[in-house]
């Protein structure tokens, strides 16, 4: 998966399709992503110790990350996430459109 937490993308499908947001969370092992302000859920909470007020929550729910896709800081664009190796042998993330650095 070559989407990480903190990166700008647009929601390509779904009921969000068009949203610019950032990722809150990756989760590789399920192939899906958690975006701010994407795919809501109200959550009901009775009070607790470690909640001391309850009420109605937003929960921001995953969503597949098939659905996103990365926007190029230098671009601007959506756009696929090609690698490549730098001088040091690292493997960095790079845009298909402009080849900038990710």
């Amino acid at each position: 998966m070559r989407v990480r937490k903190g990166d700008r993308v647009v929601v390509r499908s779904g009921k969000y399709k068009g949203h610019r947001t950032e990722v809150v969370r990756a989760l590789p092992a399920e192939g899906k992503v958690v975006l701010e302000g994407v795919n809501v859920a109200k959550r009901h909470t009775k009070p607790t110790r470690t909640t001391m007020q309850g009420g109605i929550i937003d929960k921001f729910m995953p969503m597949p990350v098939s659905n996103v896709a990365v926007v190029c800081p230098s671009c601007g664009a959506p756009t696929r996430i090609g690698m490549r190796f730098d001088e040091q042998g690292h493997k960095v993330r790079v845009c298909r459109k402009c080849g900038a650095d990710l």
